[in-house]
């Protein structure tokens, strides 16, 4: 089984890589927060949708030993108070600060640079947190394999050029914003992670997925509303550009490509999963090529993507 799930997850890097080049053809209208919100509430939608499909699937199977009726019998209220804090500050730092810090670097400096420093950083800080809760023993396949990818992803966000990282450089502000997403990211994973304790089989990641969906929904709307951005959303809300990058984000990137990551942390290692975000810049820079959004691949990129597959299988080797 273990083969569906890295099968799923290269889906996820997929649609995550593909994602940070739609962002960045739809904040040629808006700019980050508001498009940030109009994604959250595309996957509100489709979310909201998808439960009601499965609840009428639940209702004809007759098999309902499992039900939340049942279940709630035997909910502590003191857990469902951490559950819900947890849930919450999934919400705040995965979703609204993440995506708002990083969409911000994506309209600095492009979106292939934040991914590659985004998903450098997330791993190793995932692994190190991991590791601080003890949730995970330190290996030398991880050491070895992290040190790898490490200096592929290097290779891969330079490209031979140091210049780009120089304080003085136009393009410093972005990277300054981008340091602060994969600390965002990594809480967010652990927080996943510990709430498996919480859930102990009651409750699905689809569940937490919406949950976490909707928190982030109201705190979007209101950073967009006290931005004073609220009426330049409504106003291009049906910008045909904006909406089809608002579908991709809120559908692909986020309502399949967060519930994998979600799911998958049931399923696997949190620094085996981690590891999979190291092909993200690759996907990225590939589209961003493609589309023409500005960005130069040269034999040190594609060195650095060669160098991070390697990694990925030593990461994963058992």
């Amino acid at each position: 089984m273990s083969i569906v799930y890295y099968l799923l997850l290269f889906i996820m890097i997929f649609l995550w890589g593909f994602s940070f080049v739609v962002v960045d053809i739809g904040m040629e209208v808006v700019s980050a927060i508001p498009m940030a919100f109009y994604r959250l509430i595309i996957a509100s939608i489709f979310l909201f949708l998808i439960d009601i499909v499965l609840k009428l699937i639940k209702k004809d199977n007759q098999d309902t030993h499992n039900s939340d009726v049942n279940l709630n019998t035997r909910i502590n209220p003191n857990n469902e108070k951490r559950r819900y804090l947890l849930l919450f500050l999934a919400s705040l730092t995965g979703i609204t600060l993440y995506l708002s810090i990083i969409y911000t670097a994506v309209q600095i400096i492009g979106p292939s640079l934040p991914t590659f420093t985004d998903c450098l950083l997330s791993p190793l800080f995932i692994t190190i947190f991991s590791l601080a809760l003890k949730y995970e023993h330190l290996t030398s396949h991880l050491i070895i394999g992290f040190s790898i990818a490490s200096v592929g992803a290097f290779f891969l966000i330079t490209g031979g050029n140091l210049s780009i990282l120089a304080p003085k450089s136009p393009q410093f502000l972005g990277y300054v914003l981008i340091f602060l997403s994969p600390m965002c990211w990594s809480t967010y994973s652990i927080i996943i992670k510990k709430l498996q304790k919480y859930n102990a089989g009651r409750f699905s990641s689809f569940k937490d997925l919406k949950i976490i969906c909707f928190f982030a929904m109201l705190e979007l709307g209101i950073l967009t509303l006290f931005t004073g951005q609220f009426f330049i959303l409504i106003f291009n809300f049906f910008n045909l550009n904006l909406m089809i990058s608002a579908l991709y984000l809120g559908i692909g990137a986020f309502g399949i490509g967060y519930f994998i990551w979600n799911f998958s942390h049931e399923k696997l290692k949190s620094s085996k999963i981690a590891s999979f975000l190291y092909m993200q810049p690759f996907v990225t820079l590939i589209f961003s090529i493609i589309f023409q959004r500005s960005q130069t691949f040269n034999i040190i990129n594609l060195l650095g993507g060669i160098i991070v597959l390697i990694a990925l299988l030593v990461i994963n080797y058992k």
